[in-house]
């Protein structure tokens, strides 16, 4: 069965996406969406990660970028069982000792709740303004993925030695509440696709369309095989954008819509192919229908799914 998790809207407002009544959203309604996912079944929240987005980029990435680990926190005080998505970390702009305080903070006060999705980035100017490698930043994430591993371990006192980042005998508690704290690996380029077979608990493709994904998982378990890596690994995928019943409005054409039999029968095509979880979105024009769109979709198209 696919599990269901969601975006959550208001805290990044790429013109890519965001819909038109989040520009005045705020704290409150990331709330409401949130306790909604709670309520309704879905697996996680999610919230993306920029630092600072250069002037050349703001007119299609918008500067609206909560910080994950502040936002995901706030969140985690108001929802129970909802897990907590880092869609995507930029982990390569800051020290691994550095992102493991806060999310093995965020993991305590959560309760073990957090996912952690990390990614490569990809804004120049970015990298170059807190000094961070953006030409290197594949080798600095391979890296990074190792030394968080043990950073975000059982031990108070972790230990990594690595060509860029050596750290022991500097202890860090609060340890996260998880064992094993999750980490997916966004991208599909081949070296994401690789980064997340061979150092990953899932795998986050960044918008790869349907009949794309089955080359992809059938690439990420071939390497996982050759590499002899075995244990759980979870597949995900972006949806198209959904309305659940027959839109009074002009929803966009690429967007499935229509009775929740059908959105089903579609969504399951996913799991057909070995997706193990589905990013949804849904079309709104308030927070009150995004809402309502989530209520509708968990008690009429997820039973099916």
């Amino acid at each position: 069965m696919l599990v269901y998790g969601i975006q959550l809207p208001v805290q990044s407002q790429s013109t890519l996406y965001a819909e038109s009544w989040e520009a005045a959203a705020g704290p409150a309604d990331l709330v409401a969406v949130a306790r909604a996912a709670d309520a309704h079944g879905f697996d996680y929240v999610a919230c993306c990660d920029h630092v600072a987005v250069p002037r050349r980029l703001a007119g299609a990435m918008s500067t609206v970028w909560y910080d994950p680990v502040a936002t995901l926190s706030y969140l985690a005080a108001a929802t129970v069982r909802v897990r907590l998505l880092s869609h995507v970390a930029v982990v390569g702009l800051r020290h691994p000792l550095v992102t493991a305080k806060a999310y093995a903070t965020l993991d305590h006060l959560s309760g073990g709740r957090l996912v952690l999705g990390v990614g490569a980035g990809h804004v120049r100017e970015e990298f170059e303004a807190v000094g961070a490698d953006f030409a290197g930043r594949g080798a600095v994430l391979d890296e990074t993925i190792d030394a968080l591993r043990a950073a975000l371990g059982p031990e108070e006192y972790p230990e990594h030695e690595g060509p860029r980042f050596s750290f022991r005998d500097l202890g860090q508690r609060p340890r996260p509440a998880q064992a094993r704290v999750p980490v997916w690996v966004g991208g599909s380029s081949p070296a994401a696709v690789r980064r997340a077979a061979l150092r990953g608990d899932g795998w986050l493709p960044q918008g790869d369309p349907r009949d794309r994904l089955p080359e992809q998982i059938a690439r990420l378990r071939r390497l996982r095989e050759e590499a002899g890596i075995e244990g759980p690994f979870t597949v995900g995928a972006l949806t198209e954008a959904l309305y659940v019943g027959e839109p009074g409005w002009d929803v966009g054409r690429r967007t499935l819509a229509g009775k929740p039999e059908a959105l089903a029968s579609s969504l399951r095509a996913y799991a057909e192919m070995g997706v193990h979880q589905i990013q949804v979105r849904f079309r709104s024009r308030s927070r009150t229908e995004l809402t309502d769109q989530m209520a509708a979709f968990a008690a009429e198209v997820a039973p099916h799914l």
